[in-house]
């Protein structure tokens, strides 16, 4: 399988399963991912995702280039549609979702790492968009959530030079979240999913929509947006539920209700 998935209590593990080839993304495994984000979208006993790559070699080295090389030009136009799609839908998931870098995150494999909310890399890792050293451009959104996230001059440098960034450079520039020892990073991205998974599943929601959509608009459209997002949260049982909780100095237990 191209893919595999498996559940840690509220926590989902999508691993790209495709080892002996860096994981990198063929059209197959793309689809597959988008049929598991959107399951995972209905599922309400996962709160949290974790995208991670088999091995201890490759996060995802992008593109499966040989079979980009057998494809007509038509046919390389849907695979972009379909890989573009693909990390969209997993930004907008609606569920935190963490990055557990293991090695090489390269073209296709730091943008979907950036399509995540959060990343957290291994040591021995090494990110980067390189697609202008091989005569294109970031395609499945890099040129625009790599400025988003480090600032546009850094982003053009990155982009432009197509060069590797090491964990250490990783961290300095905001790319990722946390670095560990390469031995460390599942537990340490477990550990973190857990500690938001604890959290009310609709206030997730709500603050992950809030950011991602204010972040685009004017501050006074942004503030508008918090506040309509913090309306939806007033008659939930949650937020009933955690005033409870604090009042008797006891730990909630969220339901997403």
């Amino acid at each position: 399988m191209s893919i595999l998935f498996q559940q840690d209590g509220t926590v989902g593990i999508l691993t790209i399963n495709r080892p002996d080839v860096f994981n990198c993304l063929n059209l197959d495994t793309l689809l597959a991912i988008r049929q598991k984000v959107a399951e995972v979208a209905l599922d309400r006993e996962v709160r949290v995702l974790i995208v991670t790559g088999a091995g201890d070699r490759a996060f995802c080295s992008g593109a499966d280039l040989k079979e980009r090389r057998s494809m007509s030009d038509q046919q390389v136009q849907h695979y972009i549609r379909t890989i573009r799609d693909t990390f969209s839908d997993l930004e907008k998931l609606s569920k935190p979702v963490i990055a557990a870098i293991n090695g090489l995150a390269l073209g296709g494999g730091t943008e979907l790492a950036i399509a995540c909310d959060l990343r957290i890399m291994s040591e021995a890792a090494q990110m980067g968009l390189t697609e202008t050293s091989l005569g294109i451009i970031p395609g499945a959104g890099g040129t625009q959530r790599l400025p988003r996230l480090i600032g546009k001059g850094k982003a053009k440098e990155l982009i432009f030079t197509a060069r590797r960034v090491v964990a250490e450079e990783a961290l300095a520039i905001g790319l990722v979240n946390q670095v560990t020892a390469p031995d460390q990073l599942m537990s340490a991205a477990l550990a973190m999913a857990q500690q938001i998974a604890e959290n009310a599943p609709i206030a997730l929601a709500q603050a992950k929509f809030a950011i991602d959509h204010g972040l685009e608009a004017d501050l006074a459209t942004g503030l508008a947006m918090e506040s309509n997002a913090y309306q939806v949260l007033i008659p939930t049982r949650d937020r009933r539920e955690g005033l409870e909780a604090f009042k008797e100095k006891r730990k909630p237990e969220y339901r997403g209700e």
